[in-house]
């Protein structure tokens, strides 16, 4: 039967449930997920690393005291010297070549383009070491060469011999065929520039030059940037090529001194390849910067150089080490 209008309606309540003790919150710890695999795959490549660094130390083939005696000797730094001469004349030459190879392969005018893809197709596709030799027997060809009016008379000429010497020819060499690649690094960076940039630059009436040096540029050395120092690390490993042309770099002066002292050369090449490898690093920690500067204003945060990733990293170990403890 349904209850009257107004009647009262009984609600029969649950007892109250005994309230469960429960841990602080500061006491509750919240476990990471286990991963097994990562641990194997560590220790297996740290094992690797210690073996690998033992036999460097204690295998006695290497010779460490010879590559200590060899390191800093006036003849290895010598060529050291020719090959920073060399890689620094190649890199910029490269990179004024590049960017004038990208403005034509971006031009209007068909014959500059057509020019600039030419140039870089056959650049690219010739190896180094051909064209180094080509051009060191370049004499051959031409034994003088003559400034004047195209297919007139000529102003005055001179000794192709005497002009191309062998740091002309290693420099040369590198350049044009560094010309070539930086042509399609900096293009490609030209081309990562929002067309919105280009069309509120043409919308103030700016002129083109202007628009390049002061818009363009600048937001694509962002991705031209670590590109070319890429081929700039590529570079200097090429430098080693100039030894064929007679110019007696790093790796020039090790092959020599290997040749001298046959018992030296694994030291000599360690030698070698130590300074390689300081010469790149020194490149890589330059890039790393350059990219900070130019990422001003792209991110909201600049990222944090070595010396603070160290600190943070500090920070949070002493911060976790005062977590477990309190805990």
């Amino acid at each position: 039967m349904s209850e009257p209008p107004g009647a009262a309606v009984s609600v029969t309540e649950a007892p109250p449930q005994a309230d469960t003790p429960s841990k602080p919150l500061a006491a509750q710890r919240v476990l990471p997920l286990r991963r097994p695999g990562r641990w194997i795959a560590t220790t297996v490549v740290l094992v690797l690393a210690a073996q690998f660094v033992h036999g460097l130390v204690t295998n006695p083939f290497y010779q460490w005291d010879r590559f200590g005696y060899w390191f800093l000797r006036p003849t290895v730094l010598d060529g050291l010297v020719i090959t920073l001469e060399v890689a620094a004349y190649s890199a910029v030459l490269g990179l004024l070549g590049g960017i004038l190879l990208a403005l034509a392969r971006l031009s209007k005018s068909p014959v500059l383009r057509a020019v600039s893809w030419t140039y870089v197709w056959a650049l690219r596709s010739v190896p180094l070491i051909v064209l180094l030799l080509f051009l060191y027997n370049f004499s051959a060809l031409y034994k003088t060469l003559s400034v004047g009016v195209p297919f007139g008379p000529a102003f005055f000429s001179f000794d192709e011999s005497r002009l191309a010497t062998d740091m002309v020819i290693a420099v040369v060499g590198l350049s044009l065929n560094e010309a070539a690649y930086a042509a399609e690094v900096v293009r490609g960076g030209i081309l990562s520039v929002d067309q919105g940039q280009h069309e509120a630059a043409s919308a103030l009436g700016l002129p083109k030059g202007y628009q390049f040096r002061k818009i363009v540029f600048p937001q694509a050395l962002r991705s031209i940037t670590p590109n070319y120092v890429n081929q700039l690390i590529g570079l200097i490993k090429s430098t080693s090529l100039v030894f064929y042309v007679s110019l007696l770099d790093l790796f020039g002066t090790v092959q020599s001194m290997g040749s001298t002292y046959p018992g030296d050369i694994v030291p000599l090449l360690l030698v070698a390849t130590v300074w390689y490898l300081i010469l790149t690093s020194a490149v890589s920690v330059v890039q790393f910067y350059v990219e900070r500067h130019y990422a001003r204003g792209a991110t909201r945060s600049l990222p944090p150089t070595p010396l603070q990733k160290l600190r943070a990293g500090l920070t949070d170990l002493r911060a976790r080490v005062r977590r477990e403890t309190a805990i």
